[in-house]
Formats: C-alpha cells, structure tokens, sequence
C-alpha cells in the first residue's frame, strides 16, 4: 500500500520531468505538417485535419464499442503472455535442462512472422476473438519469456551466497536480492511485449474480424479515407503511449530506486 501512495505521491514530479518527450513530440507534429504542406491531403492530411476527424469521431458511441473491443482483445492476449511468459521464464531459468530445452522453441515462435499465425489461427479458430488472442499470445510469449529467463539465469551468485551466509529469511531475499534484478530485465520485455500485442491485435483485427479497430482502419482503407485512418492511428499511439508512460514507467522508477 505505501508503494502505491509513493508512487501516487511523486507522480507530478513524473509528469514534469517529461517535458523532453511533449517536445519531440510537438516536433514531430511540425515534421508531419510539413509533409501535408508538400504532399498534400489525399497522401498525408494535416494535423488540423486528422485531430478534427479524430475528435468527430470520438463523439460516436459505435466508435467507443469497436475502441473497446480492441481494448478487451490486446488485454486478454497480452494478460495471458505476461502471466505464462513471466512465470515459465521464471522457472525456466532456475533450471538448466528446462532453459535448454527451450531455446528450440522459442527459437520457432521468435521467427515465425505474425502474418502466418494468423493465418493458422483464422483456420483453427474461425473469424473471431480467439484468432485475435491466440496470435497476439504466441506473438508477445516469447519476448515476455525471454526477458524472465535472462532476469533469473544472470543473478549474481555472491549475493546469494552473501544472502544464505546471514540466513536471511525467504521473503527478505526475494524483495531486496531476486525481485530488483530479476525485474530490471523482465519489465522492458513487458513493454516490449505490450507494442508487440498493439500492433498484433490491430493487423489481426485487419485481417481477421469484422470489428474492432483493425477493421474500422480496413474500412478506411478500402474508401481511401486518410484522415479517419490516420485518427484511428492516432488513438492506437495515445493509448500504448497512455499505458506505457502514465501507468507502467512510474511503476518502472519507483522499483528501480536500487540502481541509485
């Protein structure tokens, strides 16, 4: 509890110190300008533009449902990588023959491009959330896994004997030896994981579903609308923006302090 008010507490100072991202930010809007300003609306529509047909959209409830759906795909897909990747890894790495074992597997899910498993999965699974999922899982496992893996087989083994020499108890080992280390290389491969499952679930949705945003940005496509695809573009940034460094980064500082 006193981790959550700490975090709660510092999150202006947070907020301030990202004044360096509003500015790139801002200067990528200036770069995107002057791409209208030469190529014009049909290749690539103004700010101006696209932010209006954003903020239309905004105002239409069948856009929030379609919003949500894609919302409830990537969250369950990447819910399910984060538990079984976090967790197998974990495992993976306290034993050898288990981590060796794996390698070949990973190895296969690592290159096989998205594209195919969705393929695979609309003739599994039909035209439907679990072709979604089922991809956005196999797609995000992986990088998730790899991160628990590394995290748990890179301890150092001077702490440990360093911590079995004061027989410190189990949870005093766990929070304040394995947890630091362990999270510093499993929390970027969950951020790593969460662009990895926006961008699935999108091409998915695209490829595979008659709704969510994907299919709305089919649509868009298929009437050569740039304004509405590029506001749907849009909301898929604000949103991995929003969970990336508003809810997770915080999160990320606050754990971090050891490094300090």
């Amino acid at each position: 509890m006193k981790f959550i008010i700490k975090i709660i507490k510092d999150f202006p100072a947070y907020l301030w110190s990202g004044w360096g991202a509003i500015a790139s930010i801002l200067l990528f809007i200036a770069f995107w300008d002057m791409g209208n300003q030469i190529y014009g609306d049909l290749v690539l529509p103004s700010p101006l533009k696209t932010f209006q047909t954003l903020i239309f959209m905004l105002q239409d409830d069948s856009v929030w449902v379609e919003i949500n759906t894609t919302l409830y795909r990537a969250t369950i897909g990447f819910g399910l990588s984060l538990v079984f990747g976090t967790a197998l890894g974990l495992f993976a790495g306290f034993f050898a023959t288990t981590s060796m074992m794996s390698r070949p597997i990973v190895t296969i899910l690592v290159g096989m491009p998205p594209i195919a498993w969705i393929v695979l999965a609309m003739i599994w699974f039909g035209m439907g959330d679990e072709t979604v999922i089922f991809t956005i899982v196999v797609a995000s496992f992986p990088i998730i896994f790899v991160g628990a893996l590394q995290g748990t087989r890179t301890l150092n083994g001077d702490l440990k004997e360093m911590a079995d020499s004061f027989n410190l108890p189990w949870h005093m080992k766990f929070m304040d030896i394995y947890f630091p280390h362990i999270f510093s290389y499993v929390f970027p491969a969950w951020v790593s994981g969460l662009g990895m499952s926006w961008k699935i679930v999108i091409m998915a949705e695209l490829l595979a579903t008659s709704n969510g945003m994907g299919a709305l940005l089919a649509v868009s496509r298929s009437q050569l609308d740039t304004p509405t695809a590029l506001a749907l573009v849009s909301i898929m940034i604000s949103s991995l923006m929003f969970i990336e460094y508003i809810i997770l980064e915080p999160i990320k500082k606050e754990v971090e302090l050891w490094r300090n």
